[in-house]
């Protein structure tokens, strides 16, 4: 059986500006969450943000972006997608090739133009040069415009599990033989749009987020993006292979719009059915990733599944103590940290953390340290219960 694998990688975050600082940030246990800075808003200095320090205009420069209304959502995608072509060595051919997709993922779009937007409609004459930049579309617009795609498109918004399943969307793609590649991942930055609504859902904590302890408080917001290329094995042997996609599954629990079913029905079976496609058993899994959001009913769910599943839960531990939550682009930037654990063999010490959950007594993982990796899973639990878990494989 050909194997989907991953190629190319790249990421931007509140802890690095690409793959090799990221790595190292996570080994040296640096955590990104700070005072907003880069837009003004109620909440700067009140709520930490993980915000990467680089301005829209520094961006545009090192970038060179001249084109008119392009959101820092775009730019972050942007930054992540050129480093993952490159590490791919795509030709410009390849890359504008019918046989290519570019999937991808946000939550935010252009609403982090809001003001902008609000300002220009109280002209008496003339638009916006932001109407076009603001839906969700608009990132992959851009990036298509950029690249010269020409194969299949989409744009995946299931909250948090966004761009896990435009993962999964693109080894589809390529397993029932519609592209040969796909280049996936997702995006999203800080706006007042996201950061006001979820503190109106009273989970965001005013100290730097603790996931898995029972002293939690809520989570952190955070920006970035990432994106990886998915190419079956056969057609990359003369590549490096950062690891194989081998198992993946999405579920939804319908139980509410924003919390998870107590008895963890959704987690539970997103991790049983990723297995079951990657042909692996519980004991198989080296590492999770964890969803780990730091909110008093994601993790204690979450640590339910993984109890219910493992009959000897392996090392895990949340990177939103690093990066903050990313929404559609956490589970591609938390691909990447997985990638990393088998390419590099290594385990990535949780952060902030204290006691334990008194419910499940769960301790994550709490140093760093080499390990002998053949296949890590990384989680992803989205609002409305969509629950997405993928597997890497050691290449």
């Amino acid at each position: 059986m050909d194997r989907i694998v991953v190629t190319g990688i790249g990421v931007i975050s509140a802890i690095g500006n690409n793959v090799a600082e990221n790595r190292h940030a996570l080994i040296n246990r640096n955590c990104g969450m700070g005072k907003l800075e880069m837009f003004p808003s109620h909440f700067s200095g009140i709520l930490p943000v993980g915000e990467i320090k680089i301005s829209n205009e520094s961006l545009q420069k090192k970038l060179q972006v001249h084109e008119p209304g392009v959101t820092r959502t775009s730019l972050l995608a942007l930054h992540a997608l050129q480093e993952a072509l490159q590490e791919s060595r795509l030709t410009p051919a390849e890359i504008a090739a019918y046989d290519t997709a570019l999937i991808s993922a946000n939550t935010v779009g252009g609403m982090c133009l809001t003001d902008e937007m609000y300002h220009d409609s109280k002209k008496e004459t003339g638009s916006s040069e932001y109407i076009s930049s603001y839906d969700y579309g608009s990132i992959n617009r851009f990036l298509q415009s950029r690249f010269h795609f020409s194969g299949p498109i989409n744009t995946i918004n299931t909250a948090c599990s966004s761009s896990a399943n435009a993962i999964m969307y693109g080894a589809r793609l390529i397993k029932s033989g519609r592209v040969k590649r796909a280049i996936v991942g997702g995006t999203d930055s800080l706006a007042k749009f996201t950061i006001n609504g979820f503190n109106s859902l009273r989970i965001l904590s005013n100290e730097i987020c603790t996931p898995f302890d029972e002293g939690r408080k809520g989570l952190n917001l955070g920006e970035g993006a990432a994106f990886l290329v998915l190419e079956k094995e056969s057609e990359a042997s003369s590549k490096k292979i950062y690891a194989a996609l081998s198992g993946y599954a999405n579920a939804n629990d319908a139980f509410h719009a924003s919390s998870l079913s107590d008895d963890a029905a959704g987690p539970y079976k997103v991790m049983k059915e990723a297995l079951e496609v990657a042909g692996l058993s519980p004991a198989d899994i080296g590492f999770i990733n964890a969803h780990g959001t730091g909110t008093e009913n994601n993790d204690l769910v979450e640590s339910i599944a993984m109890k219910k599943l493992f009959s000897e839960i392996p090392p895990f531990a949340s990177t939103k103590a690093n990066t903050g939550h990313t929404l559609g682009a956490a589970a591609a930037i938390e691909a990447v940290y997985a990638i990393l654990n088998l390419s590099e063999q290594e385990i990535y010490p949780a952060i902030n953390f204290n006691v334990p959950i008194t419910a499940t007594g769960l301790i994550p993982a709490d140093s760093y340290r080499k390990a002998e990796l053949e296949h890590v899973m990384s989680n992803s639990f989205g609002f409305g219960g969509n629950c997405s878990s993928l597997i890497f494989s050691r290449a």
